[in-house]
């Protein structure tokens, strides 16, 4: 214990000269005076508590270790006054003593602040602790609110920095929620032949943009027609980029990655030119000089090695004793590869294709014809316009497909008869919405589905890729615009939302892609106006059915065969509407707008980011006195169009046909 006491009264820093010389003590442990040093040791070690506040009665109980200059008088009284304490408290425990000692100890340390004076060594250790203890509990608050501060302050900016994103900065999620419906004139209308129209994200907003063809006049003296390819925000409708080409840009289409250039590359198809733009800027990278082009792009695997798609276009061949010519070109810079290769097709009529299809074999053929459904394979075609055999990967054959093929024959016969091929599609959801696109990632469920086929005008069948037979066949009024596939009922095939117009009647149907049942129809006053329908996939399952009519006809009126609507005057403006149809209510249809433009082409995109989808039309737009028509460009958020929709007249329930009750029962 005497150990422990000694170093209790050291003074940290420097010794006081007050306090004289000590000594370190070393005794043997015993058991009592164990719990002494405990006790001494408990003790803040900072100057107080010397002298007599302890030093009496652990001075008794140690060996030696008394204070060098303490008074001796002063000692005596000390241990007659623990005499007397101790007489007092005969009955106390050895821990009952100990614990008044120490409340002894704090009550004299009390004492000695209020400024007793104790005299010699005792007081000037009293001041010194003193002045430490404030000095440590300065410390103690500043470390305090050092750490305080450490805590407050990355709180508080992070406090604001989140209410900065959240009120100050625009976020773009937001913009997008409010964004308004926009118009925009752009050109002359130039009839109802409809324009060059695309759907791709030029601008990295994760929103796909509309490009279109644009025919303009100048104001000069002698007016002339100028050609452009114009980018348009579907945001705000503002002027992205403008290109200008020397001649009609019949077709536009992008997604083709370069290695080289991580924008994405549009390519703007003229009559006899292509051309290879920056997506994001319009600027030229390339460009190639065809004749008489007739098709759009078609992309190709990569047949050189050079880690870009290559492509394919059909022409008309300088022999006009042949029918169609298929052109190879690079991807990465626009070079032919090799020369056109010619065919003479037996078929008449209209162009069907050129499409890629890959087969479960992983064999590359291509399918086109006039009127007519041939294919071809890749690799003979390749070989026919280099005079070099491809890379190994494209040279498979598939046995099955080569089994049709007829001797001394090149094509493969994938259908041929009495009525013309009016339209082949993949059957693939979103196909016509996108309206082809060279993103290699979107051409992959596209050739290698089965196809929609439309011929003889009015017959719709399923063609089955595997064995190039007709699943089934559904027969209607004559089919002018393009089917859409979408999900009608819950048996995870894709059905098909066709429209036909006979004697000023436009009926509307949906075919069940599984047997080629009718699952839903009804009739509208035709709208004099040919546009392709949209489906848009949803995330519950079902599909969305967007298509142009006029009013609805109630199946148990007596329908007059007229080209306008029952009412209204042969003189005034024919009123066109945008359907909405959802296959949880069959017998609602959802009027989103209503325009007596006509519009020419149409197409949606959904984006799944923002839980919305855009509507893009192109109308013509009439004028008064004999100036030509405005072509006008509108964008339609449909989650807007939806909340301020009408809804329109109760279809009859014998619109719904007797093959659609498993539709209605899975409704209940």
């Amino acid at each position: 214990m005497a150990a422990a006491l000694s170093r209790a009264l050291k003074l940290p820093g420097k010794k006081g000269s007050e306090l004289g010389e000590y000594d370190p003590l070393t005794q043997a442990d015993s058991e009592d005076e164990s719990e002494e040093d405990d006790l001494v040791l408990n003790y803040p070690r900072n100057g107080l508590g010397r002298d007599n506040c302890l030093g009496s009665s652990k001075l008794r109980g140690s060996r030696s270790g008394r204070l060098v200059g303490a008074a001796e008088d002063e000692a005596q009284e000390e241990d007659e006054e623990e005499d007397e304490w101790r007489e007092r408290l005969p009955s106390k425990s050895r821990q009952d003593r100990d614990d008044m000692k120490g409340m002894q100890y704090w009550s004299q340390r009390d004492s000695g602040r209020m400024g007793e004076d104790r005299g010699g060594s005792t007081l000037g250790g009293i001041r010194l602790g003193v002045n430490s203890t404030d000095a440590d509990e300065k410390r103690m608050r500043m470390k305090n609110a050092v750490r305080t501060a450490f805590f407050l302050v990355p709180l508080v900016c992070a406090m604001f920095l989140v209410l900065l994103c959240a009120f100050l900065i625009p976020c773009q999620k937001g913009e997008l929620g409010k964004r308004p419906q926009w118009e925009r004139a752009l050109g002359e209308a130039g009839g109802v032949t409809p324009p060059a129209l695309a759907l791709w994200d030029v601008d990295g907003d994760s929103v796909e943009d509309v490009l279109l063809g644009v025919t303009e006049w100048t104001n000069d003296t002698h007016p002339k027609q100028v050609y452009h390819a114009v980018a348009l925000s579907t945001i705000n409708g503002q002027v992205l980029w403008r290109r200008t080409t020397r001649e009609t840009v019949m077709y536009i289409q992008c997604g083709l990655q370069l290695s080289r250039q991580p924008s994405p590359v549009c390519l703007l198809i003229c009559k006899s030119t292509i051309m290879a733009v920056n997506g994001t800027t319009g600027r030229k990278l390339w460009s190639v000089l065809l004749k008489n082009i007739e098709s759009q792009a078609v992309l190709l695997p990569d047949l050189q090695g050079n880690s870009v798609p290559d492509l394919l276009i059909a022409t008309l061949p300088e022999d006009e004793a042949l029918d169609l010519s298929l052109n190879l070109i690079s991807g990465l810079n626009g070079t032919k590869l090799g020369h056109p290769v010619p065919f003479n097709l037996t078929g008449q009529g209209k162009l069907i294709g050129p499409l890629l299809h890959e087969t479960r074999q992983g064999a590359y053929y291509i399918l086109f014809g006039l009127g007519n459904v041939e294919a071809i394979s890749l690799p003979d075609i390749y070989v026919r316009a280099t005079g070099r055999k491809p890379i190994s990967q494209f040279r498979q054959k598939d046995s099955g497909w080569e089994g049709h093929r007829k001797s001394n024959s090149s094509f493969i016969h994938i259908n041929r008869g009495a009525e013309r091929v009016e339209l082949l599609l993949p059957l693939v959801a979103d196909f016509g919405n996108n309206h082809n696109s060279l993103d290699s990632v979107s051409n992959t469920n596209s050739t290698k589905s089965d196809w929609v086929l439309v011929y003889g005008s009015s017959k719709l069948s399923v063609l089955r890729e595997k064995d190039l037979r007709k699943e089934w066949t559904f027969s209607s009024a004559p089919i002018h615009s393009q089917p859409a596939a979408g999900h009608f009922n819950d048996d995870r095939i894709l059905d098909i939302f066709i429209q036909h117009s006979a004697n000023g009647v436009m009926k509307a149907q949906v075919v069940d892609g599984a047997n080629g049942h009718l699952l839903w129809t009804a009739d509208f006053v035709c709208p004099r106006l040919v546009v392709d329908s949209s489906a848009i996939s949803t995330a519950s399952g079902p599909s969305a059915f967007l298509f142009w009519a006029s009013e609805p006809i109630k199946a148990q009126t007596n329908i007059t065969r007229t080209t306008v609507s029952p009412g209204v005057a042969a003189g005034e403006p024919l009123i066109r509407k945008l359907f909405l149809l959802h296959p949880t209510y069959p017998t609602i249809l959802l009027e989103l707008t209503t325009t007596t433009d006509t519009a020419v082409t149409s197409a949606a995109s959904y984006q799944e980011h923002w839980k919305d989808a855009s509507y893009i039309t192109v109308s013509s737009r009439p004028t008064p006195d004999s100036e030509p028509g405005a072509r006008i460009v509108k964008s339609t958020s449909l989650k807007a169009a939806i909340a301020k929709g009408k809804i329109g007249p109760v279809l009859q329930a014998s619109v719904i046909s007797h093959h659609h009750s498993h539709v209605l029962h899975h409704r209940r």
